[in-house]
């Protein structure tokens, strides 16, 4: 389907099987597709396909299971390089998820670049992924963490992000799109402006990857990273982009098969990239079906799902705005398809479990999010998070079903 066509929601549906069965008897309302979406059948036919017909270990043999594995395997590498319009394939590394991206920048560009005085330049936003490990090198190199505000929105504030910025940021590492409160944040002028000091900067792309197009080179930004699962790929699977002057000056992180030349008992020469970042046997299946599922989505076009998305946010934002007793988290301007809010006088726990009972999942807590959540004064949240096969009918059912929540609770 190309961006022009208009957007067919129900053959969408159609693509991913698990949206045909019932919960509890109830038709099944997904809606906790920030913590992870689902797949669909082009994705599980790819893995399939390379357990039942293709599979051997890639980049290490020369029999023929082993060169269409690998040749699958790099395929894929090609396609997350189109899907991030990234100058080369050798910039990408597979990783498990954005976590380990994440983990793999502080302990290389991190453990080789911080020292004391340093700062790394963080939003009160983020995703605790995005947050414990750049703690962790901070104690380890003497650097400081640095937190830039957000408003009551849930924006960031610019000016006070840009006053946080000296010569002493080294590196900013921020999020694309809240977690848990759907908000988009200025990405490009974010990179300009942490250039402009000298910091290179890192983003958490895992929930803008399944939503709108990314352009690492438009943004202007030195690493990105996203996780499949949240892309309607399978899980155990990322990646992480940098530029290749960066990648190539860091130490690699594990060692072990595969990231070497040569290995003596003296000295052991570290490979080029992507493959100095990749050590030992990679997740092959779930990395060619990182590809099945970003070629899916390419296909059907960003905007198309962006505006379909919007259509729903804003649809969804509206209906759940006028029940009485129910309060939005993060009202920012500029918004992804996610919306977490609170109901008077109940517990979001016990909210969620009677919506369960519905069929409606949606995501309750803190969502690895425990800063936003003291900022906002709540002990958690309901969340409901939209894709590109959610309906309109769904957002309905989530109100009666919040509604009934409300009655049971009187």
């Amino acid at each position: 389907m190309s961006a022009t066509k208009t957007f067919d929601v129900t053959a969408v549906r159609n693509d991913f099987p698990i949206l045909a069965r019932t919960v509890h008897g109830k038709p099944l309302v997904y809606l906790d597709n920030g913590a992870s979406a689902q797949k669909p059948r082009c994705v599980i036919d790819a893995i399939s396909r390379v357990y039942e017909h293709e599979y051997s270990n890639v980049h290490r043999a020369a029999h023929e299971l082993s060169n269409a594995t690998t040749e699958k395997f790099e395929a894929a590498r090609r396609t997350v390089q189109q899907f991030l319009n990234a100058p080369q394939d050798r910039e990408v590394i597979f990783v498990r998820g954005t976590t380990e991206a994440v983990n793999l920048v502080s302990n290389t560009w991190g453990r080789a670049n911080l020292k004391p005085g340093d700062e790394v330049l963080i939003t009160a936003m983020e995703h605790h992924s995005n947050i414990v490990p750049w703690q962790m090198i901070c104690e380890q190199t003497g650097a400081k963490l640095v937190v830039a505000p957000m408003d009551t929105t849930g924006t960031l504030i610019l000016p006070e992000f840009q006053r946080r910025l000296s010569p002493r940021t080294r590196i900013v590492s921020c999020v694309h799109i809240s977690n848990a409160l759907g908000t988009i944040n200025p990405v490009a002028e974010m990179a300009r402006l942490a250039h402009a000091v000298g910091a290179v900067i890192m983003i958490d792309g895992a929930q803008a990857a399944p939503h709108m197009r990314i352009d690492v080179q438009a943004l202007g930004v030195d690493f990105y990273a996203f996780s499949g699962h949240k892309a309607f790929g399978p899980t155990g699977i990322g990646a992480l982009w940098g530029k290749a002057e960066l990648l190539e000056n860091m130490p690699p992180w594990q060692g072990g098969g595969e990231m070497i030349k040569s290995v003596t008992f003296e000295k052991t020469t570290y490979n080029t990239i992507p493959h100095r970042f990749e050590a030992g046997t990679p997740n092959i299946a779930d990395a060619i079906g990182l590809g099945a599922a970003l070629k899916y989505v390419m296909d059907l076009g960003h905007e198309v799902i962006e505006a379909h998305e919007q259509e729903l946010l804003h649809y969804a934002t509206a209906q759940l705005g006028a029940i009485k007793g129910l309060r939005i988290t993060g009202t920012s301007a500029r918004k992804a398809g996610v919306i977490s809010f609170v109901l008077d006088g109940i517990h979001a726990g016990d909210a969620g479990m009677i919506l369960d009972e519905q069929g409606i999942a949606v995501r309750v807590g803190q969502h690895c999010a425990e800063p936003v959540m003291a900022f906002f004064g709540v002990p958690a949240t309901i969340r409901a998070s939209f894709a590109l096969y959610n309906t309109k009918a769904e957002v309905d059912a989530l109100v009666k079903g919040i509604k009934k929540v409300q009655e049971l609770f009187r």
